[in-house]
């Protein structure tokens, strides 16, 4: 008999299990049994092609229609045309020189087929898929299942790979499933009793062998508290260890550096602003340390908040720093935050203000004398605030007395980066405000960040501009393109400017691999920017922005696109955070949906930032009636950026919400949906802290202890708590 431990070669042997290793990275038979179906094919249920996207690997029950051979006009050999159904829209198999499949796919077949779909001639395609018929004759042996593998009503549907299918994948798990006993039970017997869940043995066979809905349902309410209360038991026990390493109190000071900045600013503070800035100043003033989410659209007006708190620990004696995921930004908040402070920045010079700090910018490009000065600065405390990138957590940056980490767009930078930033401040841990523009949805926050305190800015200042979005179906209406670049002209010439963004910088990587997909490569900077200047954006001036310039050529196109001399900037998403140019009303994003949801939103707050209006339009070659282009419909058809957050989340796996993206492991939520199940999470962060509080360190529990390091091992567990 086999364990969940044992190597899968030993269960399924060596050939399947280097394909699951290969393409899932399933090494144990635990591995695989929680490798759950992604959906259940309902005998006689066909697959909703509509739903599916070019490029990714798709296992669908589909209907033949109609099979044909011809001779192919380009090349030697034959080819077998098949056109599939699923009662409304139609999805075409090629196979090259393969024409026994003839024979097998009459008119009128169900099967399963899988593979990669590819585009041809505007149309779906699968290109030498796979397949197995599901009304085969059982005495067959070529490769059709065997009879009772697809008896019953239910049919798994795992996710799959061009070196396993769904059905070798079911096979394998029949397989370990018949050579398991019964499977231990990690929750005690009292407790799986009070939440009224099945027990783990019999919701792992259920899940994988549904006999009816009613059972598939029993399993996944089981599975998904395996996974919520792993979390919350990760979660408590961070949190308990964090709290026995207090923070530094910095309560505000009457007459200090904050009251005069106050004095001075030009507009008043909304009442989200006011609101937050008290939560903040109040968390500041305690020894507990502050770990607070600060998100709000692009706008809303989250550096004057950060900035006032920085000046609130300043003004306690101790020093702040912002990090910043770019150059380009780092440099852009030095900037403003030194035009926002006028003299009160100017700490230590010739007509600086009574109460002035001073502020330093410390990046890895500043010259060998400006760095020493910027590291001098902040050892000594000389600056009060110190603005910079990953430069400033290098083991040679010293603070004199840091109390208070501002880090700016969290999803772009490191989460091991962030909490050694927290480590310069000795002994103390410092507190940490989180600021983000991507919107986060409650339960997301309630299941990653645990008890982070999240605030919200929601209201724009007065006068910010709307921005209308339009989506540019080029593949449909390749004319409209034309238009597009009209728009930009109609722009300029009212004394405006534009970005046109791509996914890619060019140069060296211009020769990117064919995906497989049908797709040309992603369109890029270094060759769209000349194409444009020497044609339909000729007589402009177009310049270019990317990561890989160097800074101060970066700083120079900036300066440069900001006092209006550049019209058009053709750059990567280098822009989608921090810039801010009021006089830019337009952007054209090209490739639109190779970016997500929150990504777009982002860029496309660049514009409408002044007095004028902004358009954006999104530039793509998808076919219509894919979800890609319902996606890029959603972002056209809102700009509330917490409705998008929420779109974002129920398109992509929600597993890379908990860092998996970032750590490079994979995802150990694989059930649980952050959305659909907030009572789950909530009721399993309540059983988690009463656990944690009775036995921190889960001795007297080895089945949940062992639980929480399958499902959130220790960097998962790291991430969570730096998160």
């Amino acid at each position: 008999m086999a364990s969940l431990s044992d190597r899968l070669d030993r269960v399924v042997g060596k050939k399947s299990a280097d394909a699951l290793a290969a393409a899932f990275t399933l090494e144990t038979a635990g591995d695989l049994l929680r490798h759950y179906p992604r959906r259940y094919a309902e005998r006689g249920q066909l697959t909703d092609i509509a739903g599916l996207e070019v490029g990714e690997h798709v296992t669908v029950m589909a209907k033949v229609v109609s099979v044909t051979k011809r001779q192919m006009k380009t090349k030697r050999g034959s080819l077998v045309e098949v056109s599939l159904t699923d009662g409304r829209r139609s999805l075409d198999c090629a196979f090259f020189n393969q024409p026994w499949h003839l024979d097998k796919l009459k008119p009128g077949t169900s099967a399963l087929f899988a593979g990669k779909v590819t585009a041809f001639r505007q149309k779906l395609q699968l290109a030498n898929p796979d397949y197995q018929l599901l009304d085969a004759d059982p005495e067959s042996t070529d490769g059709a299942p065997a009879v009772e593998e697809f008896a019953g009503g239910l049919i798994p549907v795992y996710p799959a790979s061009a070196k396993i299918q769904s059905w070798q994948i079911a096979q394998c798990v029949q397989q370990t499933l018949a050579m398991l006993d019964e499977i231990e039970d990690p929750f005690p017997e009292e407790l799986r009793k009070r939440l009224d869940v099945a027990e783990y043995d019999v919701a792992v066979r259920a899940i994988h062998r549904p006999a009816e809905w009613d059972d598939l349902e029993t399993a996944r309410k089981r599975l998904k508290w395996d996974e919520a209360l792993s979390l919350q038991l990760a979660l408590a026990q961070r949190r308990q260890t964090a709290a026995a390493r207090p923070a530094p109190a910095c309560p505000p000071r009457p007459g200090g550096i904050l009251d005069a900045f106050d004095q001075r600013l030009p507009f008043t503070l909304t009442a989200g602003q006011n609101e937050v800035g008290a939560a903040i100043a109040a968390d500041l003033a305690g020894e507990a340390p502050m770990n607070r989410l600060l998100q709000g659209e692009v706008g809303s007006g989250k550096t004057i908040v950060a900035l006032r708190a920085m000046l609130q620990v300043v003004d306690s004696g101790r020093q702040a720093a912002l990090l910043a995921p770019t150059e380009v930004l780092a440099a852009q908040h030095a900037r403003s935050l030194t035009e926002l402070l006028g003299d009160l920045a100017s700490g230590g010079q010739l007509g600086g203000a009574e109460n002035a700090t001073a502020l330093t910018l410390l990046t890895g490009s500043l010259s060998t004398a400006q760095r020493k000065q910027a590291m001098l600065d902040a050892a000594s405390g000389a600056a009060g605030i110190v603005v910079g990138t990953h430069a400033l957590i290098q083991d040679k940056v010293a603070f004199a007395d840091l109390g208070f980490v501002v880090v700016d767009e969290q999803h772009r930078f490191g989460v091991e980066q962030r909490d050694a930033l927290r480590a310069r401040a000795g002994a103390l841990s410092p507190h940490v405000l989180v600021m983000t523009a991507t919107p986060i949805p409650r339960t997301v926050a309630m299941t990653v960040y645990g008890d982070l305190e999240t605030s919200s800015l929601r209201e724009l200042p007065a006068g910010r501009s709307p921005i209308s979005t339009t989506v540019v179906p080029v593949a449909e209406k390749p004319a409209w393109l034309d238009r597009v670049w009209q728009r930009v002209r109609e722009e300029v010439a009212a004394g405006h400017q534009a970005y046109v963004v791509c996914p890619r910088i060019g140069d060296e990587d211009s020769a990117v691999a064919d995906d497989g997909s049908g797709r040309r490569p992603p369109l890029a900077v270094a060759d769209v920017a000349p194409d444009l200047a020497g044609g339909a954006l000729a007589g402009l001036s177009v310049d270019v922005l990317h990561g890989r310039m160097a800074a101060e050529d970066k700083d120079r196109v900036m300066r440069g696109f900001a006092s209006g001399a550049v019209d058009v900037l053709v750059a990567t998403t280098v822009v989608e955070v921090g810039v801010n140019v009021p006089n830019a009303t337009a952007m054209v994003i090209l490739d639109a949906d190779r970016f997500g949801v929150s990504q777009l939103h982002q860029l496309r707050g660049r514009v409408g930032r002044g007095s004028a209006a902004g358009v954006c339009l999104l530039v793509t070659e998808m076919i219509g009636g894919t979800s890609t282009r319902e996606r890029l419909d959603a972002v056209a058809s809102t700009l509330d950026g917490f409705e998008l957050a929420r779109l974002d989340l129920e398109l992509r796996r929600e597993g890379d919400v908990l860092g998996s993206s970032q750590s490079g492991t994979k995802s150990g939520l694989k059930m649980l949906s952050l959305l659909r199940d907030e009572g789950i999470i909530a009721d399993a962060r309540v059983v988690a802290q009463a656990l944690i509080a009775d036995d921190p360190g889960l001795g007297a529990y080895s089945g949940l202890a062992g639980m929480v390091a399958q499902v959130v091992n220790a960097e998962r567990a790291e991430y969570l708590e730096k998160a």
